[in-house]
């Protein structure tokens, strides 16, 4: 009951659209009922001396209607095609909704991952995102549907019991009674329908993950023939999976299984009690048996939607953590100052660690505008860290990062990144196109901003020469091109929105020396225009490279320009 809650309060609007249509639905309905019992009397030629027989005959006479069997047969059926407009309607809105929830609950998601600290996204597998954004996303929005039906079933038992109440109180009351009493027995396989339900959504999650990790690293498994463990620990899971699910199936079967039987004894007692105790008229009992049957059916398929909204609610409470948990980890932005890049960069008594792990003791660097800058050092000394720093996708534990003189932490962090272009240490391409692996979806560049970065990065001749140019498909991880042509792309993107600085980690470290060298050379072409700071410890790279520091030891050391690195 707290997840329909929820999901009415979470989404007022469109729940209280569809409740109006469903209750309008209900009235409807209802009027046409209440000449059902008018119309078997005339049937049966029985003078109806019921109370609502006679408020409905008297109501067709104030308006000039006479209750004759062709007009009363004409309101219901029509009571019953406006019902169903009115529920065409409202289930239409249900589906505009069902998508809604989900495509709102996806992108809450991604954007609050997107708005969380890099530590913590780092933190977060992928597997498990896509897990979310595809089936939770999924099954939180098929709740929703599962929750206004609970909501229509409702209503329609309310309308029935509110016709029958003024037909047989005594019959309709005992009918309730026993129709609550036969959904707190069954509970208990709802109850057990929740528990599957939420062991499904955390092996889903477990299976997505681990599924995900492997096929990134599918290629070196099938290598040394080591697919096979894989394969046995994805059948482990697998077979978890089945076996929750198989408990949900059985469960909802015998929900179904049980009722039925049970249904058709209650309706054989109502129907002993309206002739022998309270003594009804064929009408009336006519008219009453039709509404027990339909309300006790009502509350079982009530029942049964409910046990389908129970399988479904912890996928949306998953989602629903897993953006809170994104959100609480949000970045701190308190910067406001525009940023420009004049001067140049400094970083002043750098002081950095991950937890016990000192990274950085006293790391001082003045870089300057439109120059290459190359930083040398070991692995794990912090030279991707460094970059993370300029980035401000990390902060330094105590020390500055002043851009021409002013705090970073004081400058607009997202429009000082929109001044950046990076490229990562490992060149992940789209399975797409050229065009699309370089504007990702930006909508503020087009194709003629793609060939301009690509002339910049010394790609344009390559990507011209193949058979579709920049609508030719890149691969998966773009393994159609060669190493050092996805990194030119990779350069190439990091371009295309025109940035002031160009960072690269380890830009050369996968490349054969023909490429390595074409890389260098581009870099040194666009340091006239650009400020390029380059981690690596290629010496290539160095070479290249106007001004040189190594890290060690927590600190920073310029080296003297020398003509080679061995």
């Amino acid at each position: 009951m707290h997840t329909l809650l929820t999901y009415i309060m979470v989404f007022p609007r469109r729940s209280a659209f569809v409740l109006i249509a469903l209750l309008a639905a209900g009235v409807a309905e209802g009027l046409s009922l209440t000449a059902l019992l008018p119309l078997l009397s005339i049937a049966v030629g029985d003078s109806d001396d019921s109370d609502i027989g006679q408020f409905m005959i008297q109501a067709l006479q104030n308006i000039g209607i006479e209750p004759t069997l062709d007009t009363i047969l004409l309101i219901i059926v029509g009571g019953m095609f406006l019902k169903g407009a009115i529920l065409l309607i409202a289930n239409r809105q249900v589906g505009y909704t069902v998508a809604h929830v989900a495509t709102a609950l996806r992108l809450d998601l991604i954007e609050a991952l997107l708005a969380s600290r890099w530590q913590y996204y780092l933190r977060q597998p992928v597997g498990a995102l896509a897990n979310s954004v595809a089936t939770e996303a999924y099954r939180a929005a098929n709740g929703f549907e599962h929750s206004v039906n609970v909501l229509a079933l409702s209503m329609q038992v309310m309308v029935y019991a509110i016709v029958a109440l003024f037909i047989s109180w005594q019959a309709t009351l005992a009918s309730l009674l026993i129709g609550m009493v036969l959904l707190i027995v069954l509970h208990r396989l709802v109850r057990a329908t929740r528990r599957a339900g939420t062991k499904q959504t955390h092996l889903l999650r477990e299976l997505l993950t681990y599924l995900s990790d492997v096929l990134s690293s599918v290629k070196s498994l099938k290598a040394m023939a080591r697919d096979n463990v894989a394969d046995a620990i994805l059948h482990d899971q697998t077979q978890q999976l089945e076996k929750a699910t198989r408990r949900e199936v059985m469960n909802r079967a015998a929900l179904m299984a049980l009722q039925e039987p049970i249904l058709a004894a209650l309706t054989a007692s109502g129907l002993y009690l309206a002739l022998v105790t309270w003594e009804l008229s064929l009408p009336e009992v006519m008219v009453m048996v039709f509404l027990l049957t339909r309300i006790l059916g009502l509350l079982n398929k009530t029942q049964r939607r409910y046990q389908q909204l129970t399988v479904q609610e912890s996928a949306y409470w998953a989602l629903r953590k897993a953006a809170e948990d994104a959100r609480a980890e949000a970045e701190r932005t308190t910067g406001v100052r525009e940023p420009t890049l004049q001067k140049g960069i400094s970083l002043r008594h750098i002081v950095f660690d991950y937890g016990k792990k000192s990274i950085f003791k006293d790391l001082n660097i003045e870089i300057p505008i439109k120059s290459f800058t190359a930083v040398m050092g070991s692995s794990g000394v912090g030279k991707s860290t460094l970059l993370d720093l300029l980035c401000g996708l990390t902060e330094p534990k105590s020390g500055e990062i002043l851009v021409d003189g002013i705090l970073l932490h004081e400058i607009n962090l997202r429009q000082w990144r929109h001044m950046i272009g990076y490229v990562s240490q490992d060149t992940i391409l789209l399975h797409d196109t050229v065009l699309n692996n370089i504007l990702v979806g930006e909508p503020t560049l087009d194709s003629s901003d793609a060939e301009w970065a690509l002339h910049q990065a010394g790609a344009w001749d390559f990507v011209s020469a193949l058979p579709e140019g920049l609508q030719s498909i890149v691969g998966e991880r773009g393994g159609l091109l060669s190493g050092g042509q996805r990194q030119r792309i990779a350069i190439a993107r990091a371009l295309a929105h025109r940035p002031q600085l160009l960072l690269l980690d380890e830009p050369t470290s996968a490349l054969d020396p023909e490429s390595e060298q074409t890389i260098c050379e581009t870099l040194q072409n666009l340091s006239h225009d650009l400020t390029i700071i380059a981690v690596s410890h290629q010496p290539a790279v160095i070479n290249a490279a106007e001004h040189v520091f190594i890290l060690s030891n927590g600190a920073a050391e310029p080296l003297s320009p020398i003509a080679d690195i061995q």
